[in-house]
Order: C-alpha cells, then sequence, then structure tokens
C-alpha cells in the first residue's frame, strides 16, 4: 500500500490567469479599500473658484482724493479704462473687446422666460387634446393660462 493513501488523489488548482483585465491577485485592490485612499482633500479648490474669489475681494483705492473701497475687478477695470483714455492702444483694444463680449451675453435672449412660438403653440395644444379629449372646458382653461402666459412674456421680453 501507498503512504499516500491517507489522502485521497488532489487535483492541483489550475493556475489562476493573469492578463488583460485580471491582475495578480495579491496587487489587487482589497476589499473595500479604495484605489486613491486619499483622494482629493475636503475644500481644495479649482483655478475658476480660486479666481473668482481673487477678482471678488476688496482694496481700497484713491479716488478724487478720497478712499475708496472695491473689489479688484473693479481697480483692475478702471485702470485699464484710465490707460485706454490717456491714449494706450493696447490697453484701448482690450477694452474693447471685453465691452462686446459683455454686450453680446447681455443680448443672448434668456432662457428661464422662453416665449411660445406658433409652432410650439400648436404642440402644446395638441398634447392637450390627447390629455383631454373629452373635457374641453379643462383644456380651454389651460390653454387660455398658456396664452396669457405668452402675453405677459411678450409685454416683458
Amino acid at each position: 500500500m501507498n503512504t499516500n493513501d491517507d489522502k485521497p488523489n488532489e487535483v492541483p488548482e489550475p493556475a489562476k490567469s493573469v492578463g488583460y483585465r485580471t491582475p495578480p491577485e495579491a496587487t489587487r485592490f482589497k476589499k473595500g479599500s479604495s484605489g486613491n485612499p486619499k483622494g482629493r482633500p475636503k475644500g481644495s479648490l479649482n483655478v475658476a473658484t480660486v479666481f473668482s474669489k481673487t477678482l471678488r475681494e476688496k482694496v481700497v483705492i484713491n479716488e478724487n482724493g478720497q478712499r475708496k473701497t472695491v473689489t479688484k475687478l473693479e481697480a483692475a477695470l478702471k485702470q485699464m479704462v484710465n490707460k485706454a483714455a490717456s491714449g494706450d492702444i493696447r490697453a484701448l483694444q482690450e477694452l474693447l473687446e471685453l465691452a462686446r463680449d459683455a454686450e453680446a451675453r447681455q443680448n443672448v435672449p434668456g432662457v428661464q422666460n422662453p416665449v411660445i412660438e406658433g409652432l410650439d403653440q400648436e404642440v402644446i395644444d395638441g398634447i392637450m387634446q390627447r390629455l383631454n379629449p373629452g373635457g374641453e372646458e379643462g383644456g380651454q382653461e389651460l390653454h387660455k393660462a398658456a396664452q396669457e402666459a405668452n402675453d405677459v412674456d411678450d409685454q416683458h421680453g
């Protein structure tokens, strides 16, 4: 008899495959732990946040012999306007570009108060008819309310 009869014939475990998307088990992330345990610290700011925060800081300037507290953005714009007024061509070009951008942003129609166009109104009417096929009274009330809202937007817009 064989001395290994105590143990049944064990088949060795097949080698775990290692390759694309299957790293060795020893190097895998442990259950419950992140791949970036420290991560981004809470409260750290991005560049845009720091930039806008810096522009909103207050500074004291002298204007016509009086001390005045303004934001850094206001102070920078005053300096640019003053340089442009004194004949600095580069400052004048920058100022004109800023003014064009500001005017373009102001003239963009607001998405907050859209005016209902004729085609849009037809679509709304069709939806209202499908939702309320038998009761014309409720549909007419909603149609009237939509028309009134449209009229108010036309007056304000």
